[in-house]
C-alpha cells in the first residue's frame, strides 16, 4: 500500500512535542495509514476538542488500554524526540494527505478495472476529482509575494482599462471592470426574462475574444442552445426553427454563423448534475487543452443536485453556492450562475426584484460576489404593450458600485444590445 511513514511520524511527533499546533492541523483520522498513528491522532483530536492541553501525558492517559497497541510510551517518546523543528509541519501534512489521495486513487482505479464500463468510468473520474480537491493543504502566499504581485499589476495595467473579461456591454464593464476571475456571479430573474439568452450573449462575446466557455445546461438540450446561438449570430427569428421556413438570406447567414461558432472554444455540457460533475469536467478540459481565460456558466441553480443530504433546501443550496465560490477561487475563473426568483415578487406593486426574492436567498447573498437581476417592465403588462427595454439591476457587487444598466432585448433573435446607463 502507498503511504509515507516518515511524514506520518513527523506530524504525530510534532503534535506530541507542541500540542498547541493541533488546531492548525487539518488532517482527518482516515488520512493516516498506520493503525498506530490513527489511534494516536484520534486521541489528540479528542483531547483538543475537550479543550485540554495536548502532550505526552494527556495522550498516554487518553490512549489507556490502547497504549501497548501503539508501541507503548517509548514509541510516543521517540516520536516527540525525533522532531528538531516544527517548521515542516505544513509540508509533512501535505505529504500525508498526498499519500492518502494516491491510495484512494489506486482503490478506485482497481474497482474500475474489475468492472470496466462507461458508468463506472464516469464514477471513477468524478471520485478522483473529489479526492483531488478534498482537504488540499497548500502553502500560504507570503505578504511580500502578494505585494510584489500587486506591484506588477500596477506596472502593467490592462490596455482596455479592465481587470476582468469584457462582457460586450460598455455600461456593464464600466461598473464591474468585466467578469472577474474568482468571482461567483449570480444572474437571476423570473421565467422568460431572458436569463439564458443573456448568458449565451456573454458566452459568445467571451469566445470571440479568444476565451473558452464551459456552459452547463441542466434544463435545455445542446441542440436547442446552439439553435438559439445561431439565431443571435445570424439574425434569424427563433420561431423559424419550428418550421425551418428559412429565406435564402437566412440560410446563407446561418451557414456563415455555423462556421464562426465552430471555431469558438465552447464546451456545452448537458449531463452534469452536481458540483462534483462540473468540477471534474472543467478540470479535465483545462488539463487536456491547457485552456486560457475560461468562463463557467451554469443554467441554473435550482436544478443542481447535492451529493450530500441536508435537513432543509436552503442549507443544501447554501452548500452548493459555497462549493461554486471555492471552485471559482481555486481555478481563478468567473462562474456565472443563473437562478430563479421566488413568486413573492409577483405580489408586490413594484415588481423590480430584490435580493430577498432569490429562492433560498440567505446563503446565495453571502457567497456571491456580484448579484444581477434582469427585469422587463412589459413582462407584467396585460394591455399588450411591448418594449425592448430590459434593466440589468446590479444589487450587490463586493468590490464595486451597485446600480442599473439599460439594455435593449431583441427577442426574436435572443440578442441583447447596449443601451443608455440609467
Amino acid at each position: 500500500m502507498i503511504y509515507n511513514q516518515e511524514a506520518e511520524q513527523s506530524v504525530i511527533g510534532t503534535l506530541l512535542l507542541e500540542g498547541e499546533l493541533a488546531k492548525d492541523v487539518t488532517l482527518r483520522v482516515e488520512h493516516f495509514f498506520d493503525k498506530r498513528h490513527r489511534l494516536i491522532y484520534q486521541a489528540v483530536r479528542k483531547i483538543e476538542r475537550a479543550g485540554e492541553p495536548v502532550n505526552l501525558v494527556t495522550v498516554t492517559t487518553e490512549l489507556n488500554k490502547d497504549i501497548q497497541t501503539v508501541g507503548g510510551v517509548s514509541y510516543l517518546t521517540d516520536l516527540a524526540g525525533s522532531i528538531p523543528t516544527r517548521a515542516n509541519l505544513k509540508h509533512h501534512q501535505r505529504l500525508v494527505f498526498d499519500a492518502y489521495r494516491n491510495r484512494k486513487t489506486k482503490e478506485e482505479a482497481t474497482r474500475y478495472v474489475q468492472n470496466p464500463n462507461e458508468e463506472t468510468l464516469d464514477q471513477l473520474m468524478a471520485q478522483l476529482e473529489d479526492y483531488r480537491g478534498e482537504g488540499t493543504i497548500t502553502e500560504e502566499t507570503t505578504t511580500y509575494e502578494t505585494l510584489i504581485e500587486i506591484t506588477r499589476e500596477l506596472k502593467n495595467p490592462p490596455t482596455d482599462g479592465m481587470t476582468g473579461f469584457a462582457t460586450g456591454y460598455k455600461e456593464i464593464d464600466d461598473m464591474t471592470g468585466g467578469t472577474q476571475g474568482g468571482d461567483l456571479i449570480i444572474l437571476a430573474g423570473r421565467p422568460s426574462m431572458g436569463k439564458t439568452a443573456f448568458a449565451l450573449n456573454l458566452a459568445a462575446h467571451h469566445c470571440k475574444n479568444n476565451g473558452s466557455v464551459h456552459l452547463f445546461s441542466l434544463e435545455m438540450g445542446r441542440k436547442s442552445l446552439f439553435k438559439r446561438m445561431l439565431s443571435c449570430e445570424a439574425g434569424i427569428d427563433g420561431q423559424k426553427w419550428r418550421t425551418l421556413n428559412f429565406s435564402r438570406e437566412d440560410y446563407e447567414n446561418c451557414f456563415i454563423a455555423v462556421g464562426e461558432i465552430a471555431d469558438w472554444n465552447l464546451h456545452v455540457h448537458e449531463n452534469a448534475r452536481t458540483i462534483a460533475d462540473i468540477r471534474a469536467q472543467v478540470r479535465q478540459s483545462i488539463r487536456k487543452d491547457g485552456e486560457q481565460k475560461p468562463m463557467i456558466i451554469i443554467d441554473y441553480l435550482q436544478l443542481l443536485a447535492s451529493s450530500s443530504r441536508y435537513e432543509r433546501r436552503d442549507l443544501e443550496v447554501g452548500a452548493m453556492t459555497r462549493e461554486l465560490k471555492l471552485l471559482a477561487r481555486e481555478l481563478g475563473v468567473p462562474i456565472i450562475l443563473l437562478s430563479q426568483l421566488s413568486r413573492g415578487v409577483e405580489q408586490r406593486k413594484d415588481k423590480r426584484p430584490m435580493m430577498a426574492d432569490l429562492r433560498e436567498s440567505g446563503n446565495i447573498e453571502q457567497d456571491a460576489d456580484v448579484i444581477g437581476f434582469l427585469y422587463r417592465e412589459d413582462y407584467y403588462k396585460r394591455d399588450g404593450g411591448e418594449s425592448d427595454e430590459v434593466e440589468l439591476i446590479i444589487s450587490k457587487q463586493r468590490n464595486g458600485p451597485v446600480g442599473s444598466v439599460k439594455l435593449e432585448f431583441v427577442k426574436e433573435y435572443g440578442k441583447f444590445i447596449s443601451g443608455a446607463h440609467l
